[in-house]
């Protein structure tokens, strides 16, 4: 391998990366090419942490035998099993020491000292040696602070002198690119944990305009806890974020389920909707969600009595109307999300659940959208003035037999 050959595979990496292929495809790909291009490689890793609620970080692993990608998330390495693998690898050494490489070979003699040698070299391995690349403060994103990779080769005489070199001058070309792939895959994770799915969608698509909105149909979901104010004052503190996040589990999952968007966490209320061409499905998601949410409670209520931990509900208001959905806010502070009288109804028809001693009220409007066998199913618990709403509406439940599909 000559160092014409060091320019294409550079070349090559960096149009990849700006296409924005996969990190699994752009890691196969590098190591493919530099193994024709004559660099002796049989193995080869990369990994980066990242920002996530759940994961830590993704790795992308080759191997010339079996020729298919391999990638993976992992979870967090601060404790248990996780914690001492991690401790024990040559990445966790090159981390600690703040150094940039560190090399094994493995068929020569070399001390076997970090995890996944001993499996290394039984494969064959001769020669491993790892890299890291550390990121400035101005690059770094939470953990994500630097671009960890190892390469290994079954070469009788392990790598040379040259194909350090190589190397050396192409794993930045590729910690570049798959740092660029990654941040976009963080924009996007972020923008749909705090904007939900479909805003996000929309925001990464270039609707972050002040102003920028379309009018839609929608059935509007609003709920939330039962004697939440009473139960915060009455638990120890501690109690309350795990409380919180319980229940918000359980009705963020069920929306998402039966294909909704959660649009705004107001305190202990949720603010959702579901979209669509047809107002009858539209409302038979939200009706789903809702019994799937009964059926999640029960389980998560049973759970939490279980442990000698507070217990509750949560009331639910569904309507149904015209809103207007994009961005408000000033200049510099946006908020993707739907404004409209329905918007404020659906939060009035909510909070009269405590009035009426029923966890689920539903909007004339609402109840007039689904079909008249389903319709038949609602029981009609009167007319109701909503506070801040200039017209009185009839307000429905669900009478004891539930709605079918």
């Amino acid at each position: 391998m000559d160092y014409s050959d060091v320019s294409t595979i550079a070349a090559w990496v960096t149009e990849q990366g700006l296409k924005g292929v996969s990190e699994a495809e752009l890691m196969t790909g590098f190591c493919a090419a530099c193994r024709n291009a004559g660099l002796p490689l049989d193995r080869g890793l990369a990994l980066m942490d990242t920002l996530h609620p759940v994961h830590e970080g993704r790795a992308f692993r080759w191997d010339s035998v079996e020729e298919v990608q391999t990638e993976f998330e992992y979870g967090p390495t601060i404790s248990g099993e996780a914690a001492s693998n991690w401790q024990r690898s040559a990445f966790y050494h090159l981390w600690s020491r703040n150094e940039r490489e560190i090399r094994r070979r493995l068929g020569f003699g070399d001390p076997i000292d970090f995890s996944l040698l001993d499996t290394i070299a039984e494969a064959g391995h001769t020669d491993f040696v790892a890299m890291m690349h550390r990121f400035s403060a101005a690059g770094t994103i939470g953990e994500m602070d630097c671009f960890f990779s190892h390469f290994a080769t079954k070469h009788p005489e392990g790598f040379s002198d040259h194909d350090l070199a190589i190397l050396r001058k192409l794993v930045p070309v590729l910690g570049l690119a798959i740092k660029c792939i990654a941040l976009g895959r963080i924009a996007r994770t972020i923008a749909e944990v705090y904007l939900g799915e479909d805003a996000a969608r929309q925001v990464m698509e270039g609707k972050i305009s002040r102003g920028k909105s379309e009018r839609i149909s929608a059935a509007l979901w609003f709920s939330d806890l039962l004697n939440y104010t009473k139960i915060s004052d009455s638990v120890p503190p501690e109690e309350i974020i795990p409380l919180l996040n319980d229940y918000s589990e359980a009705v963020i999952t069920a929306i998402h389920e039966s294909g909704g968007n959660v649009l705004k966490l107001i305190g202990d209320g949720v603010l959702a909707i579901f979209k669509g061409e047809v107002p009858a499905e539209t409302c038979r998601a939200a009706l789903s969600a809702e019994s799937l949410l009964r059926e999640k409670l029960t389980t998560l209520n049973a759970a939490r009595a279980a442990d000698g931990r507070a217990t509750t509900d949560v009331y639910i208001g569904l309507h149904i109307g015209d809103v207007f959905y994009g961005n408000i806010g000033s200049q510099d502070r946006l908020d993707f999300t739907v404004i409209g009288p329905a918007v404020n109804e659906v939060s009035r028809i909510a909070s009269m659940c405590r009035s009426v001693d029923l966890n689920l009220l539903i909007s004339s409007d609402f109840a007039a959208a689904i079909p008249e066998q389903q319709r038949s199913a609602l029981a009609c618990v009167g007319r109701y003035a909503l506070r801040g709403v200039q017209r009185a509406q009839e307000l429905y439940t669900l009478d004891t037999a539930r709605l079918n599909g």
